[in-house]
């Protein structure tokens, strides 16, 4: 197998080059980053499974749609917490400390989940949340800090190295984890993700030293009254969430699902929120002001294809566990298994797609490969209902569900590095980080539509309905942006 293109090097290179010629440096930031998406991948492609088992069985008794609902507002909360996230590594802690804060959360979360009960997986769950949201956008930025700022070329070769490893991670984790989820026990394997975070954390404590300087300072050190302001809204926040489910508690009418429906709530308010302020700041141009208003579309898009996109991981996988023929020669597959499919197919479709853009170069805009992508994955839903029609008469082959997964992956590689990089090209100058933390915030929101979907239905397993229903939106939504490609591309320059 051919070596994937070194990424050239560096501001400030220590020490000999690591495996494969590449400099250490990058070689500490590509093995934390496998090793956390193996973690973050392994205990996603069991965590509905273990929130439907039943509680005699040692899962949570939780019904499909609550599942579906845990599942969509836990990545939700990861996407919320990218954006503080961001902030604290740019102004407070300087983003190689943030990395390492953000993956001790982490680790500690999967050690609360690995303990057998039910008391430390919430606390578990948040932790991971908020140890996520710390890492991923500071390791981008550590990342590129060690670039020159005119070396595009040898950017952007690394930043491929680190897609590719985000997929092998998201391709293996699956398979180890939900081998030892499903058939040994639950706990165990949130266990095996907490060692997989473990050994990342290990890598990049002993990897630090080749990084110089770089990361070590904030990039815009917060002021002292930067600080104070901060500190303070945030012990009001915390304060106020205290009262709030301190006297649902001592009610007797406290409920999970009231947490849920707070971080719901926060998908819904917070990009508005951001979008208010931003709109509203004198700084923008009237040119730039359009701009953002017209990427208003973009982002309710994007947050449709992420609310479609993440029931992969939950609605699919219980068709999955309920209504697919899992065995193959007397061995029957497990569920978990099937999360592997997408990062396999993402692998596969991804030269396709970046040679049709190459060989298309600006005849198709940005509006157009958005609808290509929300077509893919309508074609996905499509599948789905054929499929969930079709187990009406019992369990169906599993190649349904391959099909779906191949045009779900070819959807987000159709639409997810155009949504990164068409925000960066739209951002006003001075707003940049603003509007990357707009682009998680989408997710954020897809989270929490995705995650309500299936109970907002009634239903409380997929039906042929659902999935069609759910396709004919993304369907609409997909062609909508393709017929106003002209108008779009005009108004946002993209």
């Amino acid at each position: 197998m051919t070596a994937p293109a070194k990424p050239t090097v560096l501001q400030r290179p220590t020490g000999r080059p690591g495996p494969l010629g590449w400099p250490r440096w990058f070689t500490t930031l590509f093995g934390t980053d496998i090793w956390e998406r193996f973690s973050f991948y392994g205990m996603t492609a069991i965590l509905v499974l273990y929130a439907t088992e039943e509680t005699a069985a040692g899962g949570l008794g939780l019904s499909d749609s609550d599942a579906t609902l845990l599942f969509g507002l836990y990545m939700a909360s990861v996407f919320l917490c990218s954006v503080p996230g961001g902030w604290l590594g740019d102004r407070l802690f300087g983003a190689s400390r943030a990395v390492l804060y953000g993956g001790v959360l982490i680790a500690c979360g999967h050690v609360s989940m690995a303990v057998p009960g039910h008391v430390l997986f919430y606390p578990g769950l948040l932790l991971i949340a908020a140890g996520t949201g710390l890492l991923k956008p500071n390791m981008a930025n550590l990342l590129s800090a060690f670039y020159a700022p005119g070396d595009r070329a040898a950017r952007d070769a690394g930043f491929a190295v680190f897609y590719m490893s985000v997929q092998v991670s998201a391709l293996a984790a699956p398979v180890l984890v939900g081998a030892v989820g499903e058939t040994v026990d639950w706990h165990l394997g949130f266990g095996l993700a907490a060692v997989g975070m473990a050994l990342g954390l290990l890598q990049y404590v002993r990897g630090t030293r080749h990084f110089g300087d770089t990361g070590a300072a904030p990039s815009r050190a917060a002021t002292p009254a930067q600080r104070t302001r901060v500190l303070r809204r945030t012990l009001a926040c915390l304060a106020a969430v205290t009262v709030l489910y301190g006297t649902d508690a001592a009610l007797g009418t406290f409920r999970i699902v009231h947490v849920m429906a707070l971080i719901g709530l926060l998908t819904v308010v917070v990009p508005a929120v951001f979008f208010w302020r931003l709109l509203r700041n004198p700084l923008l141009t009237p040119a730039e002001r359009i701009r953002v208003k017209t990427y208003i579309w973009l982002f309710l898009a994007s947050a449709l294809f992420w609310a479609m996109f993440l029931q992969g991981g939950s609605v699919f996988s219980l068709f999955a566990k309920e209504s697919t023929d899992r065995t193959v020669g007397g061995f029957t597959i497990p569920t978990s298994w099937f999360q592997s499919a997408t990062p396999l197919f993402v692998l596969l479709t991804a030269p396709l797609f970046a040679a049709l853009w190459k060989r298309a170069g600006d005849r198709l805009n940005t509006a157009v490969k958005f609808g290509i992508g929300m077509i893919c994955t309508a074609l996905s839903y499509a599948v789905m209902s054929l499929a969930a029609w079709q187990s009406a008469s019992g369990p169906v082959s599993p190649w349904w569900l391959v099909a779906a997964f191949l045009l779900l992956a070819a959807g987000e590689v159709a639409f997810a590095p155009v949504g990164m990089s068409a925000t960066t090209a739209i951002a006003p100058a001075t707003f940049v980080s603003q509007m990357v933390g707009l682009f998680w915030l989408a997710g954020a929101l897809g989270g929490g539509l995705g995650g309500n979907a299936l109970k907002a239905s009634g239903d409380e397993t997929p039906s042929p309905a659902y999935f069609l229903t759910l396709g004919l939106i993304t369907l609409s939504v997909g062609l909508t942006l393709i017929l106003t490609r002209a108008p779009l591309g005009r108004r946002l320059g993209v």
